[in-house]
């Protein structure tokens, strides 16, 4: 028999992945806070689209009332839950898991591994990065992906670590099951995966977010968009490099080069409208909505402060300044308190917190 497989947590990607390992007949289990699509795997099964093809996969679905009857524990725990929820969600699944031999899956956006390795002992988590994916559930018990399936290494959607850098058989393992969804590989520099995921995170989830608008429409809305989303880049490098993290390449850019991106601010007289564009585009599908923006079109709370205020945070703590993360968090902040609407224009509201001292200063 194979292992037992829950999902804390069956949104866009637990859904996802959830669907494509029962078609494979792995024994899964999808555990979600939603009623109305918890009801809706369980009567219907989960309904998958988009550029993967469609199919219905009739998965198991639970309400969180239910885990209390669970008999049988679980060998391997998904936390696919919201950044803000892992904390609970860890706890909750703890008692269900395998012991000795379980182990839990961090499959989230931000740096979530080590608060729940804090629950369960770090020998017990293994990291999971999704680069590149677009994924969406907007309606009950129906999943959607965007964009193009990636199988060339380097761009291989998922790739699984241990926490200690080391090559595990069960990393291993992890990756070759995820393999029928997509490219697949074990890492041994799981913080360097993180930092790069967090990077395009950082720069396209929250700007998307609060303009209200897909990054490839967006792109064409104002070219402001591509430089504050650059810069993010090189503070989130910049932060990671200085905590000691050797970070993997970011949308086809080296550390290294998103370092130098900003050398020409130094230059008397720059200003961020005379910089040219360095970095290639996210590669989110045209109209597709991040994550991010997904969270605010159904009005939910966002994660944006384990996304840009993580990074932030990071940076006060080893000196390196980060005013474009720090000017997203603040309008971000001011969207998920309903002061104000998602609009293209908090695009230009970001711009003068984070540039109008450079800006004014270059004009002198």
């Amino acid at each position: 028999m194979g292992p037992r497989i829950g999902f804390m947590g069956a949104g866009a990607i637990g859904s996802y992945i959830g669907a494509f390992l029962t078609r494979e007949g792995h024994d899964v289990t999808l555990i979600d806070p939603w009623p109305e699509h918890v009801e809706a795997m369980k009567a219907n099964g989960l309904h998958v689209s988009g550029s993967q093809g469609n199919f219905k996969a009739p998965v198991k679905a639970m309400h969180l009332c239910e885990v209390v009857n669970l008999v049988d524990p679980f060998d391997i725990a998904f936390i696919a839950m919201k950044s803000y929820d892992t904390e609970w969600a860890a706890h909750f699944m703890k008692r269900h898991l395998r012991q000795p031999g379980g182990f839990m899956v961090c499959s989230q956006n931000g740096m979530n591994d080590e608060t729940i390795a804090r629950i369960v002992g770090y020998e017990r988590v293994v990291g999971l990065i999704m680069s590149s994916i677009s994924v969406g559930l907007m309606e009950p018990g129906h999943v959607t992906r965007g964009g193009a399936v990636g199988r060339d290494h380097g761009h291989d959607v998922f790739r699984a670590g241990e926490l200690s850098g080391v090559t595990s058989p069960r990393v291993q393992e992890l990756a070759e099951m995820l393999s029928c969804i997509d490219g697949s590989y074990a890492t041994t520099n799981l913080w360097g995966e993180r930092w790069s995921k967090l990077a395009t995170n950082c720069m396209g989830n929250a700007l998307t977010a609060l303009s209200g608008t897909p990054a490839g429409v967006l792109a064409d809305v104002t070219p402001r968009f591509a430089v504050l989303r650059d810069d993010v880049a090189h503070e989130v490098v910049q932060v990671g490099t200085t905590l000691g993290v050797s970070i993997e390449p970011i949308n086809g850019k080296t550390a290294a080069e998103w370092l130098e991106y900003r050398a020409d601010m130094d230059v008397p007289g720059a200003s961020p409208e005379s910089r040219s564009q360095s970095g290639p585009a996210a590669t989110y599908p045209t109209t597709w909505p991040t994550s991010t923006l997904q969270d605010v079109i159904k009005g939910r709370r966002s994660e944006i402060d384990y996304l840009n205020g993580y990074v932030g945070r990071r940076g006060r703590e080893v000196g390196v300044d980060t005013p474009v993360c720090d000017a997203i968090v603040r309008v971000m902040r001011q969207i998920d308190d309903h002061e104000i609407p998602p609009d293209p224009d908090n695009i230009d509201r970001v711009w003068d917190m984070a540039y109008g001292s450079v800006a004014s200063q270059a004009s002198v």
